[in-house]
């Protein structure tokens, strides 16, 4: 038992100290398609353009702060094709209601009560983001949401937007 223990402990560590906060590598981003706030949201509609993909609840705080940052994101970099798409996982939508009706966001929401979406990006943190390219491919995973993460994540959506591809010429 006290060995179980000891190797659980281990490999989480070892996976943090591998991903950290944050962590950069390229996959194909699974695609999903959820019920929208305004609309259904669909991944492979937003081709051709830098998203940034949140999962987020109700119950987090650090979820609070990332919207506000999402926020300013959008304004800023709306116009240059880039979205932010944030998947909320509360089993109850009267929840994200609430927490949208007190932090409004300016970007997409979509709903994912059963939380399939979250398993298929092997969400292990509470908000989770992902940058994905604009050729559908996920270049980068932030686990949790810390101020020093902006900067960070700003630098990489801005030289994605600006990066030429022979893809989306």
């Amino acid at each position: 038992m006290t060995t179980s223990i000891i190797r659980v402990t281990l490999t989480v560590l070892a996976l943090y100290g591998l991903l950290g906060s944050g962590s950069t590598f390229s996959a194909p981003a699974p695609d999903f398609k959820l019920e929208g706030q305004k609309k259904q949201i669909k991944l492979s509609d937003y081709r051709g353009q830098v998203v940034y993909l949140d999962f987020w609840a109700s119950w987090c705080q650090p979820c609070r702060k990332s919207f506000t940052w999402m926020n300013k994101m959008q304004s800023l970099y709306g116009e240059e094709d880039f979205k932010v798409i944030a998947i909320n996982l509360d089993e109850s939508r009267q929840k994200a209601n609430k927490f949208l009706q007190q932090i409004p966001a300016n970007f997409d929401v979509a709903f994912d009560p059963r939380g399939n979406t979250a398993e298929s990006y092997q969400v292990k943190a509470m908000p989770s983001s992902y940058i994905i390219d604009k050729t559908g491919n996920v270049i980068h995973a932030n686990l949790g949401f810390r101020g020093k993460d902006e900067e960070k994540l700003e630098a990489q959506i801005r030289g994605l937007i600006h990066r030429s591809t022979v893809a989306n010429r």
